[in-house]
């Protein structure tokens, strides 16, 4: 049972960590260099296209790492089942429905369909609020990260 938690600890941190690098490199290299294409309908079609597959990866990702973090608490004797398991857990799952509570507010998606309406000023202020949610995004799943390693590192698993 001890390596199953220990297992369990590992993936969901680690997970959490590719989280945040998916994040990270969405906000500084993806989501800028989408604004250096020369017409707005490829770049609405690509920004589109981008936040559709980074969300898919992203929830999958925050999926795992929460469950797997959850399970480990669970897990875990009553005796070492120390908190920071449950803490990094719900920082997984914030980080990954960031989108949700964003896109309210945002009003970020955008249909294929919709693509050939579209001009550079709407595409540029979609990509710079996607921008400001990996931006938020990676700074919930780094603290988790950390709060993982730390964890994992403490416990001696």
């Amino acid at each position: 049972m001890p390596s199953a938690i220990a297992l369990c600890k590992f993936v969901g941190t680690i997970s959490l960590g590719l989280l945040t690098g998916v994040s990270y490199t969405l906000s500084t290299q993806s989501l800028p260099s989408l604004l250096t294409l020369p017409s707005a309908k490829p770049a609405a079609f690509t920004l589109a296209q981008t936040t559709r597959l980074a969300t898919l990866h992203i929830r999958t990702l925050s999926t795992i790492s929460a469950l797997s973090l959850a399970l480990a608490f669970y897990l875990s004797p009553a005796r070492v089942r120390h908190p920071y398991l449950l803490w990094t857990s719900m920082l997984a799952v914030a980080s990954g429905g960031l989108n949700l509570a964003m896109d309210k507010s945002l009003k970020q998606r955008v249909a294929l369909d919709d693509v050939a309406d579209v001009n550079g000023e709407q595409v540029e202020k979609r990509a710079r609020d996607q921008q400001w949610i990996e931006f938020v995004r990676t700074g919930v799943s780094g603290v988790g990260f950390v709060m993982g390693v730390v964890g994992i590192w403490g416990d001696g698993a």
